[in-house]
């Protein structure tokens, strides 16, 4: 049987998280996200380890990070027969991607403030 090192959360690494879950991500996407920005790449196995998630809530937090473009996957034989293995990294330094919340954030609270805006000339 093959070893593997497995990462576990650490409690800078939840609060980390947490960080992001109060920026606005969901809870599993910003495990995940931490969980991917301390590894080179990963299984769905390994961050369910890692992260204390169920194999449903890293598949959609996969799926949410993979439409942002943040992570990428490929696949690999298995040690015997089954199904390929996917193995998750991500697809940009964890810095361009904290780069690309702060300018979603940006825009949105821009768009609140011209909703504002809007309001206030609506009601004057």
């Amino acid at each position: 049987m093959k070893s593997r090192n497995v990462m576990y959360f650490t409690p800078r690494e939840e609060e980390m998280a947490d960080l992001l879950v109060q920026i606005g991500l969901k809870k599993n996407v910003a495990k995940v996200l931490i969980y991917l920005a301390h590894t080179h790449e990963a299984t769905s196995r390994d961050i369910e380890r890692g992260t204390d998630l169920r194999q449903p809530e890293v598949s959609i937090a996969m799926a949410s990070l993979i439409d942002q473009k943040w992570v990428e996957n490929r696949e690999t034989k298995a040690e015997n027969k089954g199904r390929p293995v996917k193995i998750y990294r991500l697809s940009r330094p964890i810095h361009e991607i904290m780069d690309s919340i702060e300018q979603q954030k940006k825009e949105e609270a821009e768009n609140q403030l011209m909703l504002i805006r809007q309001v206030r000339e609506y009601i004057s």
